[in-house]
């Protein structure tokens, strides 16, 4: 069933677990979260981010992450991820999405706060979530979104002013009445080149400082222990793309270098969709695993 991401995410705080939210550029990545979704009984973020525009239109995908989420036998809400512009708003919100992310992070605190208030105003008007995002995320030269600049911690001799502010948090949420805050404190989005080294106390500290759910991106390839800690720190929402992604193409590679003389597509398809609804199923297993 379709819900506001609010709502899901209203449940996770209360729980101390989190949702995945799982980035789709392909109906593959739609089916497989779906179906892992049904299969754990459990409740789940459908995401499209514009990096995706380079494979398929909002316009053609998004019907069709709706048409699943409204179907599901599970909650499912259907989010735009990292949006930056006015127009894509509009376009996600006319479809019938159920949350968007206003992503002006890189701008300065009081750009972003306009930015943000804008879209809020937007989006609340016809019951729609928002997300904001305050501080930086890293982006690994691997595997993050189009466009984006790799960086990583050993760049940055002052992570302070990189990572969220508990303070500055605070202000920004009662500035702008964003719904969920996505928060910088070391994961990186992409592919992990070096162990992550997280700043956890901070996400318990912003938890306190703003009171809504956060949520955690670059959440591929972070240790399990890690997870927990962050889900019973504030954490509500895990950002998961980039892990389960590849997942899905290894085990194609594997298929083709066995399939002998001839290779089909769609058992190509199945064989990804098989993978990675095997990787979404553990990754929402640990999200809402109890110690």
């Amino acid at each position: 069933m379709l819900v506001t991401m609010q709502s899901l995410l209203a449940e996770a705080k209360k729980g101390r677990y989190a949702v995945g939210g799982f980035n789709c550029a392909t109906l593959e990545n739609i089916r497989a979260a779906v179906a892992a979704a049904e299969a754990l009984d459990a409740p789940v973020i459908l995401e499209y981010a514009e990096a995706h525009e380079q494979w398929i239109p909002l316009a053609e995908i998004g019907p069709i992450m709706l048409d699943y989420a409204r179907r599901a036998r599970v909650p499912v809400a259907v989010h735009l991820d990292h949006g930056t512009t006015y127009a894509r708003f509009v376009e996600a919100i006319r479809l019938g999405f159920t949350s968007v992310m206003v992503d002006a992070s890189a701008l300065p605190f009081d750009e972003n706060v306009a930015r943000t208030q804008e879209i809020v105003k937007l989006a609340h008007s016809v019951g729609v979530t928002v997300e904001a995002e305050l501080g930086h995320v890293f982006n690994s030269s691997i595997g993050a979104a189009k466009g984006a600049v790799a960086d990583a911690e050993e760049e940055h001799e002052d992570l302070d002013a990189i990572y969220t502010d508990p303070a500055l948090a605070k202000a920004f949420v009662e500035q702008t009445q964003v719904d969920c805050l996505a928060i910088a404190f070391g994961t990186v989005h992409g592919v992990y080149l070096s162990e992550p080294k997280l700043d956890l106390p901070r996400v318990a500290r912003i938890r306190d400082a703003v009171g809504i759910p956060l949520v955690m991106h670059g959440g591929s390839g972070v240790k399990p222990e890690d997870y927990r800690t962050a889900i019973q720190n504030g954490i509500c929402k895990i950002n998961y793309y980039t892990y389960v992604n590849q997942d899905g193409g290894e085990a194609v590679r594997r298929h083709v270098e066995n399939g002998g003389d001839r290779v089909f597509f769609d058992a190509v398809s199945a064989v990804a969709t098989e993978a990675m609804q095997k990787h979404y199923e553990e990754a929402i297993a640990l999200f809402r695993a109890r110690d």
